[in-house]
């Protein structure tokens, strides 16, 4: 099998595609489970308080 540089190129920058888009998925993910977090530690803390 004979390789060139545009395929070698080619395979690293969808690889380096994949990686990036895994982890803005990750980090988006993240953030939307913290964000639901901290509004449900607001809303039980009013409660405590009233």
């Amino acid at each position: 099998m004979d390789f060139s540089i545009t395929n070698v190129l080619a395979l690293v920058a969808l690889s380096m595609l994949v990686i990036v888009s895994g982890g803005i998925v990750y980090l988006t993910a993240a953030e939307w489970r913290d964000r639901r977090r901290r509004d449900r530690d607001q809303r039980a803390g009013r409660r405590k308080r009233s």
